[in-house]
C-alpha cells in the first residue's frame, strides 16, 4: 500500500514542472515536500490526486494507476478556495458528506470545536484564515488512504498555527495513512514530519528521515534544506 512516481515528468507548455521523478510514500509516514516556489511541489500533489496527467511516467495509488478516479482513495486540500460561498460552514459539511462516503461526519465535529469554527457563518464572510482552517477540516475528515495537504498552514497566524499542528496527529490515522504535505512554515512542522524530500527545478534532490538529519548530521530540517540547495546534491 503505496504512493509512487516512477519516471514522471511534466510539462505546462514549454516549462518543465517534474522531469523524470521517481519517489516512494510508506503508510505510517507523514512526508514533508520542500523547495522554492515553482520547484513542482504542486505538481507533484496533483498528479497524485490525478488532477493533471504525466507527460511520461506513471504515478500509482495502491498498486491503482492514477485517474481522476482516485478521488475514492486520496483527499486532497488545495491552497485555493474551492466553497460554495453562500453555503454556510454546516452546509458545506453536509455537500462532502453526500459526496464521499468515507467522511467521518463526527471527526469533522471535533476538529470544527477544536478550529474554533462556527457552524452557522457563511463561507463568504470567514476571513481567509478561517477558510484555511475550513478546507483542512474537510480533508482530514475523510478517512481516505492518503491524505494530501498544499500548504495546509497558508493564511494562519503562528499561534493558530502551533495550536493546530500539536492537534493535527489526532486526526491522522497513522497506521493506515500516508500523509503528504506542502509546507514553507517548516520550523513549526518539523516535529510532525516524519521524511521530507527536497524538490529543486522539478527534480527530487534529496530524500532524508527526519531522525537521520537530526541524529547523524546535527541539523534542523531548513539548515539541511539550505546546505543542499547551496551544494545542489
Amino acid at each position: 500500500m503505496t504512493v509512487e512516481l516512477r519516471n514522471v515528468s511534466k510539462k505546462y507548455g514549454s516549462l518543465a514542472a517534474l522531469t523524470d521523478v521517481s519517489i516512494t510514500f510508506e503508510p505510517g509516514k507523514i512526508y514533508g515536500l520542500i523547495g522554492e516556489n515553482g520547484s513542482g511541489k504542486s505538481t507533484t500533489l496533483k498528479l497524485i490526486a490525478g488532477l493533471v496527467k504525466p507527460d511520461s511516467g506513471e504515478v500509482m495509488v495502491m498498486q491503482e494507476s492514477v485517474t481522476r478516479r482516485i478521488a475514492k482513495s486520496v483527499s486532497y486540500m488545495t491552497e485555493l478556495d474551492f466553497f460554495y460561498p453562500m453555503y454556510t460552514v454546516d452546509e458545506m459539511l453536509h455537500y462532502y458528506e453526500s459526496q464521499f462516503a468515507d467522511f467521518n461526519a463526527d471527526k469533522a465535529a471535533k476538529m470544527l470545536e477544536m478550529m474554533k469554527l462556527d457552524r452557522t457563518k457563511r463561507i463568504q464572510a470567514l476571513s481567509k484564515g478561517y477558510r484555511g482552517r475550513l478546507r483542512l477540516v474537510l480533508a482530514l475528515a475523510r478517512e481516505t488512504p492518503v491524505v494530501l495537504l498544499d500548504e495546509p498552514f497558508s493564511g494562519l497566524d503562528q499561534m493558530v498555527r502551533e495550536a493546530i499542528v500539536k492537534s493535527l496527529l489526532s486526526f491522522i490515522d497513522y497506521e493506515h495513512q500516508i500523509v503528504i504535505l506542502t509546507t514553507h512554515e517548516i520550523d513549526e512542522v518539523e516535529t510532525l514530519l516524519d521524511e521530507v524530500a527536497i524538490i529543486k527545478n522539478g527534480s527530487i534532490i534529496a530524500k532524508e528521515p527526519v531522525e537521520v538529519i537530526h541524529a547523524t548530521q546535527g541539523k534542523s530540517i531548513i539548515e539541511w534544506m539550505k546546505s543542499i540547495l547551496r551544494t545542489g546534491a
